[in-house]
């Protein structure tokens, strides 16, 4: 049985945005983890003899550890309450972020940085779905897209700001200054988090997550937002994990002007979040993931101009700072469709969701490192543009079926 839901909130006020502000700087400490400490990954894997073709695999890692705990954390939330599931994954974050400040080997540095990525699971299946259920639709999409934001901020000065910080301190630093934000974002959460679980009576078993999953996934539609959400995003992913060596290692930029190169990126994808923030509820949904689709589609085409000229990193930059753009337009309204694609419990769909995120970043990160290994510049924007191409057509699928205004 299921307790009865609350209404849910139309308006944006002062007083139901601190929870969402809570929740969002813990996303913005997950994020800046992986952003600020990329410009020192050539001198970590220096530190500690690995060989530095490994430096994406630190972010393929941390996103399977994002993709380790939905599974359990959605149907958990569902029952005990998302509130304590969320604090404990908060609490889980800083202790990876200080256990990582004594680590003396490369393989020890990737089990933390595992750790760490478990938080992007306490967001995703559990923070968010607490957003989507207390929010209703036009206010979810709108405050997911601000929210959207404010953690891109972490990539847009994460790079700029690790580099900052490694003119004048050890890396070692970087973590324990994630750990002091995501310490604030506790106490918030601990204050302000509203609980929406639906609090289901029925025990937490192994034969019935497997049935509420099997449910979940044999919807066909679910699955195309899903594959459409992961592949729409994958190529930005790919270029946060090889940017360290396309722009540092390849094209001999410093860390400072790594941090800067990769502003303009990031630039894009916080104006698609914030034209979708504009639009959503004056358009239908349907017409703005269309839309947004246009620079996507356009930035990753421009994208194979490297196949005649892989040297010219700049107009990488561009290419993918178009393609941000139609990212930012059209991932926060997807989420929402895909979410309610599925009848079954928010925490159990957001969970599979999230799941099935990180497993095509993981697995596009790696593909996009062989390639680079083997035909540089090239061979990324080839996996950059086949993803796009992926991403287009489930979502054209994802959208044939029924579709909310």
């Amino acid at each position: 049985m299921h307790a009865p839901r609350t209404p849910a909130i139309q308006e944006l006020s002062l007083a139901v945005l601190v929870f969402p502000l809570a929740l969002v700087l813990f996303e913005f400490a997950t994020y800046i983890s992986n952003d600020m400490i990329l410009p020192a990954m050539p001198l970590i894997v220096r530190q500690y003899g690995a060989d530095p073709a490994s430096i994406p695999s630190a972010l393929t890692i941390c996103l399977l550890g994002g993709a380790s705990l939905q599974w359990l954390l959605g149907p958990l939330s569902d029952r005990i309450g998302r509130k304590p599931v969320m604090l404990a994954g908060v609490l889980l974050f800083i202790a990876a972020c200080l256990g990582i400040l004594f680590v003396n080997s490369y393989g020890a540095f990737l089990f933390f940085r595992f750790l760490q990525g478990t938080g992007i699971c306490f967001i995703g299946a559990v923070g968010y779905a607490a957003i989507q259920e207390s929010f209703a639709e036009a206010s979810a999409i709108r405050l997911t897209a601000l929210m959207a934001n404010v953690a891109l901020i972490a990539p847009l000065i994460g790079p700029l700001a690790g580099a900052f910080v490694l003119q004048f301190l050890d890396w070692h630093w970087i973590f324990l200054i994630v750990a002091i934000i995501a310490i604030f974002s506790a106490f918030g959460l601990a204050k302000y988090m509203p609980e929406t679980s639906p609090k289901v009576s029925t025990p937490l078993q192994a034969t019935q997550l497997l049935s509420d999953y099997l449910a979940v996934v044999k919807n066909r539609r679910f699955m195309a937002g899903a594959i459409s959400i992961g592949f729409t995003s994958m190529p930005l992913l790919a270029w946060i994990a090889l940017a360290p060596i396309i722009l540092m290692q390849d094209a001999g930029l410093s860390t400072i002007a790594y941090g800067y190169w990769q502003m303009p990126v990031f630039i894009g994808l916080i104006l698609g979040n914030m034209l979708l923030a504009k639009v959503v509820g004056s358009a239908p949904i349907q017409r703005i993931i269309e839309l947004g689709s246009i620079p996507l589609a356009l930035g990753l085409l421009l994208g194979l101009y490297l196949l005649f000229a892989p040297n010219h990193w700049q107009w990488l930059v561009a290419s993918l700072s178009l393609a941000a753009l139609g990212i930012g337009i059209v991932n926060a309204a997807q989420f929402r469709l895909a979410l309610f694609a599925s009848d079954m419990s928010k925490g159990t769909v957001s969970a599979t969701l999230g799941i099935l995120m990180m497993i095509i970043f993981a697995g596009g990160i790696e593909i996009a490192k062989f390639a680079h290994q083997h035909w540089g510049n090239a061979g990324f924007v080839v996996v950059c543009a086949a993803s796009g191409g992926i991403a287009i057509a489930a979502r054209r699928r994802f959208l044939s079926g029924k579709m909310a205004a």
